[in-house]
């Protein structure tokens, strides 16, 4: 049995891997677990996507991985500096949940989940990544594993038990 390393990425976090590292993040409620992957060079990324887009970062010193339109291109910088190409890269994500009930004309502000993985997917669109497989939506937190050996994503939730991508 190969020994794997665990690499932990936190809320408002991204982290790579090479093999054999397998990255994890807890606690996706409308965050979105977003995942990158160069099959040939083995490279993976995982970013833990708390808002959409930098515009309403109202923090001094901007964490760019709290943000969909800022997490992405550094987790493919990063990437690329450990041998992946852009052109190989292929992603899966898990997340985006609308945890809470609101009444109507609340607005779309309120609409955190669904608007993390709509800005998610309009950058993969940009970078012309392919998005291989999700598991986004409901109202139910998971948490992911994700495998730079061989790009299995594990999600696991209390409500809907465990599956594969």
């Amino acid at each position: 049995m190969i020994e794997r390393t665990l690499i932990k990425v936190g809320m408002a976090d991204l982290n790579v891997a090479v093999p054999v590292g397998v990255l994890k993040t807890t606690g996706l409620g409308s965050c979105v677990g977003l995942t990158l992957y160069d099959p040939v060079a083995r490279v993976a990324g995982m970013a833990h996507v708390m808002l959409p887009s930098s515009e309403i970062a109202k923090e001094g010193q901007l964490n760019r991985a709290k943000y969909a339109d800022t997490a992405i291109p550094m987790m493919i910088e990063r990437m690329v500096e450990l041998g992946a190409a852009i052109s190989r890269m292929e992603s899966k994500m898990a997340g985006g949940a609308q945890m809470f009930a609101f009444t109507t004309g609340a607005g779309d502000t309120m609409r955190i989940g669904p608007r993390n993985v709509e800005s998610c997917k309009a950058m993969l669109a940009q970078y012309k990544i392919p998005l291989k497989g999700e598991d986004t939506g409901g109202s139910y937190g998971r948490t992911i594993e994700f495998d730079s050996a061989t790009g299995i994503l594990l999600i696991t939730s209390v409500q809907q038990g465990s599956k594969e991508l």
